[in-house]
């Protein structure tokens, strides 16, 4: 499968953003998908995922609340509905796959959000 991420762009303080993810050359079917994000300078934190053919979710602390993970098996598109942004939430956001039991081994190329104070 690869992945390609957009979405990504400049928002202020507040407001909202929707990520998307797609997918090509197999079905997300027996995959857990996932986004993560790197800050300059920071480590990779992940954020959420959700297992593809349940729809079970799961968050990070630092999200939860404000991010919701989705995915639509139809597009085979996975999106990150982002409100209620920070400045802190500055970073290179990547989506990434694995399947069922393995780990994340195939990443999208990441999209820049910046939000601005």
């Amino acid at each position: 499968v690869q992945l390609q991420a957009s979405g990504g762009g400049l928002v202020q303080a507040g407001g909202s953003l929707r990520l998307s993810c797609a997918a090509s050359g197999r079905t997300f079917s027996a995959y857990r998908m996932a986004w993560f994000r790197q800050a300059p300078g920071k480590e990779r934190e992940f954020l959420a995922l959700i297992i593809w053919n349940s729809g079970s979710t799961f968050y990070a602390d630092s999200v939860k609340g404000r991010f919701t993970i989705s995915g639509d098996n139809a597009k085979n598109t996975l999106y990150l509905e982002m409100n209620g942004l920070k400045p802190e939430d500055t970073a290179v956001y990547y989506c990434a796959a694995a399947r069922t039991g393995g780990p994340y081994d195939t990443w999208g190329q990441g999209t820049l959000v910046t939000v601005s104070s």
